[in-house]
C-alpha cells in the first residue's frame, strides 16, 4: 500500500501600505487553495498583462504572478502593497 503524501501547507504574508496607513494579514493554505484565494487578483492582472499566469504550478510562481498581479492593479496609485512567501 503506497502513502499518500499530505499536501504542503504554505503561509503567505499580504502587506498594504498608503500615505496615511499600513496593514498586515497572513492567509494560509495548499497551492490550490491560495490559487483559488488569489483567483480574482490573478484574473484582473491576466485581464492587464496576459503574461500573468493564473494558474501557477509552484508556490514561487504563485508569489510573482500575485505580485505582478497587484502591482497592475495599484499602477501609479499611493498604495504600496507586497505578497511574500513566510513559510513552506
Amino acid at each position: 500500500m503506497a502513502k499518500v503524501k499530505a499536501p504542503k501547507v504554505y503561509k503567505v504574508k499580504i502587506s498594504k501600505c498608503s500615505i496615511s496607513r499600513s496593514s498586515e494579514r497572513f492567509t494560509e493554505g495548499t497551492l490550490e487553495e491560495l490559487t483559488k484565494y488569489f483567483g480574482y487578483t490573478l484574473e484582473v492582472g491576466n485581464s492587464w498583462n496576459s503574461k500573468i499566469n493564473t494558474k501557477p504550478k509552484t508556490i514561487k510562481s504563485l508569489i510573482s504572478n500575485v505580485q505582478k498581479s497587484v502591482d497592475v492593479i495599484n499602477g501609479n496609485t499611493y498604495t504600496s502593497e507586497t505578497v511574500e512567501l513566510v513559510s513552506e
